[in-house]
């Protein structure tokens, strides 16, 4: 199984960056992909979240209206969209795929990649 992250890196306040999670190894649309953030000295966020077949997202409050999670189950990819970023969006995003079978998780993370936000 592998998720690689790419699309990070420095941008300033009100600029735009799209993160791209590249996976394989497993069936990729029967998990629900997700998006989370770790800000240094802080847990790791839960940012967005897309199902399987791409019928729903969802989003934490401060990333609404400003940020959007794609998939392409086709490519296996699951995109972030980030616009009007913010110093405080300042963190490194990991991509996350998740799947309930019955009691058990299977769950895989990407390394990372680092969003700076700065002028």
């Amino acid at each position: 199984v592998q998720l690689v992250e790419s699309g990070g890196g420095l941008v300033q306040p009100g600029g735009s960056l799209r993160l791209s999670c590249a996976t394989s190894g497993f069936t990729f649309s029967r998990y629900v992909m997700r998006w989370y953030r770790q800000a240094p000295g802080q847990e790791r966020e839960l940012v967005a979240h897309i199902s399987g077949a791409g019928g729903s997202t969802d989003y934490t409050d401060s990333v609404k209206g400003r940020f959007t999670i794609s998939r392409d189950n086709a490519k296996n990819t699951v995109s972030l969209q980030m616009n009007s970023l913010k110093p405080e969006d300042t963190a490194v995003y990991y991509c996350n795929a998740a799947r309930n079978v019955g009691s058990l998780l299977y769950e895989y993370w990407g390394q990372g990649t680092q969003v700076t936000v700065s002028s």
